[in-house]
C-alpha cells in the first residue's frame, strides 16, 4: 500500500479505524517524522474522535474518546522497559491500542496484533502491514479488499 501525501496517509488510518474493535492492538514502525502520529489522525477519524490528535512522546499515554477509546502510546522513551507503565491496562481494556515504536516491546505484546511499518520514499510514504494473529489478518483482509 502507498500514500502520496499526508491527506491519503489519514485516509488509510481512517479505513482501518472503522474496521476496528475493542481491544485490537496496532504497533506503528518508521524512522521520525515518517508519518506514525499522522496515521493515527486518520485512525482517529475512523473511529469517531473529535479531539486534536498529539503525539504521546512525552506524556507516553494518551486516552481519547469515540466508538470506542483509543490508546495512543510512544514508547520510544521506555526502551526495552515494558515494566515502567502497565500495558495490560490499554493492552486488555475496552478500547483499541495504537503502540508507536511498538518493537520495543515485542516480548510483552499480545498474540495478536496488527503492524505498521511506514517506510519514507522520495514520492510518498510505503505501507507495509504484518499480522501477528487471527484478527490482524481478518483486518489485513478487510483493510485491502474492503
Amino acid at each position: 500500500m502507498f500514500s502520496h501525501n499526508e491527506e491519503e496517509l489519514i485516509e488509510w488510518g481512517r479505513r482501518l479505524g472503522s474496521l476496528l474493535q475493542e481491544q485490537d492492538v496496532l504497533i506503528l514502525t518508521g524512522d521520525l517524522g515518517a508519518g506514525k502520529t499522522t496515521f493515527t489522525k486518520g485512525l482517529a477519524r475512523g473511529l469517531g474522535i473529535k479531539q486534536m490528535i498529539k503525539s504521546p512522546t512525552y506524556t507516553i499515554v494518551r486516552e481519547y474518546e469515540g466508538r470506542l477509546p483509543l490508546y495512543h502510546l510512544d514508547v520510544y522513551r521506555i526502551g526495552e522497559d515494558p515494566d515502567s507503565i502497565d500495558l495490560d491496562d490499554f493492552l486488555f481494556g475496552e478500547g483499541i491500542t495504537v503502540i508507536e515504536w511498538g518493537e520495543l516491546l515485542e516480548g510483552s505484546l499480545p498474540d495478536d496484533y496488527l503492524k505498521l511499518t511506514i517506510l519514507k520514499k522520495a514520492d510518498g510514504r510505503e505501507l507495509v502491514f504484518e499480522s501477528k494473529g487471527r484478527r490482524s489478518q481478518e483486518l489485513l483482509e478487510e483493510l485491502k479488499h474492503g
